[in-house]
């Protein structure tokens, strides 16, 4: 359904940093950047994920997130890692989530502008 999304970002550096280390843990990389704007994905110049600087961006208000597809859930537990680790803040440590699935494993972070992102793998475990 969707192509890609943007996040209007306040600072691009800080961003890039939190980004680049909570999406490796999923197998995402950067696919392009310019001096206003970095994207993500798998495949060159074809952003999944883009990051925008903007001086005046906010966050969604309450209610609004976005969830990212974990191959695994050690993946799930190393992208929470890589985002406390890079400036953002625990909203829901990785774990079952039985309330939406027998095999719903996520975590949820808040992004360092506020975005409230998720990862969530809903393989059973082997």
């Amino acid at each position: 359904m969707l192509h890609h999304l943007s996040l209007g970002v306040r600072d691009l550096d800080t961003a890039a940093r939190f980004y680049d280390a909570a999406l490796a843990a999923l197998g995402f990389r950067r696919v392009f950047e310019d001096d206003e704007a970095i994207g993500y994905g798998l495949i060159d110049d074809e952003d999944i994920l883009c990051l925008k600087q903007r001086d005046d961006a906010l966050a969604p208000g309450p209610g609004f997130h976005f969830a990212f597809a974990a191959p695994s859930r050690e993946a799930v537990d190393a992208f929470h890692a890589a985002a406390l680790a890079t400036g953002g803040r625990d909203n829901g440590a990785p774990g079952l989530r039985t309330d939406y699935g027998d095999h719903y494993y996520a975590t949820f972070v808040v992004d360092p502008d506020g975005h409230r992102i998720e990862a969530v793998c809903k393989g059973a475990v082997p």
